[in-house]
């Protein structure tokens, strides 16, 4: 799963860190981007040496420039990151947007709820955290059976010290 849970014994603090599921590594990328180039070409090879190949050059190389641009696009947009951190009496949410704003949130641990929408939120079992006046969400980009065991976890780690 995208996120895991680390404990510090001695300040008895408990932190969750997610992220989104990152399924293609750089050397697959790299792999993927040249796969796709040696395939593309393969069908001009009988063009070698004609004017043609000229005229379908520029198409190719934009195909390749187009699957790479995208990837790129789809890498840069999962760089999210959540810090939900845990003490004694507080509860600390801390959101990174890929362009790298930080959005925070914090509340009392005793009033702290949270929320489970399943079919009413923008994801099918939607998973909120809601306190001091606000609701925000949490691990909105993680899969469904994700979300909810997240929100089966997060409920037992507060109740742990209730």
């Amino acid at each position: 799963m995208p996120y895991e849970w680390k404990t510090s014994p001695t300040a008895r603090t408990q932190e969750l860190r997610l992220w989104p599921h990152q399924s293609l590594p750089p050397k697959g990328f790299a792999a993927f981007i040249l796969t796709t180039f040696t395939l593309i070409l393969i069908p001009t090879l009988p063009l070698l040496g004609t004017p043609l190949l000229w005229g379908l050059l520029p198409f190719v190389l934009a195909a390749v420039w187009g699957m790479y641009f995208a990837l790129q696009g789809n890498y840069k947009s999962r760089q999210i990151e959540e810090v939900f951190t845990l003490t004694d009496d507080t509860v600390h949410l801390t959101h990174t947007t890929p362009k790298g704003d930080v959005k925070e949130w914090d509340c009392n641990r005793y009033w702290t709820v949270v929320t489970k929408y399943e079919k009413d939120g923008p994801v099918p079992h939607y998973v909120t955290l809601r306190g001091k006046g606000r609701e925000v969400e949490i691990g909105k980009f993680l899969s469904e059976d994700e979300r909810i065991a997240l929100f089966d976890e997060l409920n037992r780690s507060l109740l742990r010290g209730a």
